[in-house]
């Protein structure tokens, strides 16, 4: 009765239940690290990395925030900013105008998004009132010339920027953007994202 009691010492095990148990072992934690290590090779050889992607603006994936690009704001919300150099010229109103139709375009998810114009200086008067008629949220701040310059050397005129809720900076458009495609940009981003 006691033999019963007291489970077999390990040498007592038979040879096949012994490689059993290790095989089982093994498996376990392939299984279990397996994963892990294999994600560790690929981004430091950079194998099997897919390249496509899902998005159609420049990823600015590097940290920066509005702040940075010379803009202050309170914005709680993603927020599509236009920024400009100097006069918002017709390329700049172009994105604007697509701005808004794009948050529009969100439908039931147009609350959590807000649209922007940032310039260093005051728009011509016919603009300015243009803006408050067809444009009554159209948010405004001021840009600060010596932070916007580095951020788009190389890439003078108007940019139409895509930023999260904490401010940092996701992607970048240039006037030549497809609305369509800013406009998936935007929804997969609200869709992914539980902030904003």
């Amino acid at each position: 009765m006691g033999a019963a009691m007291n489970p077999p010492a390990r040498s007592d095990m038979p040879a096949p239940a012994r490689r059993r148990g290790r095989l089982q072992l093994l498996l376990i934690l392939l299984v279990t690290v397996g994963p892990m290590v294999l994600a560790t090779f690929m981004y430091k050889l950079h194998f099997w990395v897919p390249e496509g992607r899902s998005y159609h603006g420049e990823l600015i994936a590097n940290g920066q925030t509005r702040a940075d690009l010379g803009v202050q704001a309170d914005e709680t919300r993603w927020q599509m900013l236009v920024t400009t150099p100097g006069e918002c010229a017709a390329d700049c109103q172009q994105l604007v105008y697509l701005a808004r139709q794009i948050q529009i375009g969100l439908g039931r998810d147009a609350s959590r998004a807000s649209h922007a114009l940032a310039a260093p200086q005051p728009q011509s008067a016919d603009y300015e009132a243009r803006l408050a008629h067809e444009y009554p949220r159209l948010q405004r701040y001021p840009l600060v010339l010596g932070k916007y310059a580095p951020l788009v050397e190389g890439e003078p005129g108007p940019h139409l920027w895509i930023i999260d809720p904490h401010g940092n900076l996701v992607l970048r458009y240039g006037p030549q953007v497809n609305g369509k495609d800013l406009l998936n940009d935007l929804r997969q981003l609200l869709k992914l994202s539980n902030i904003g």
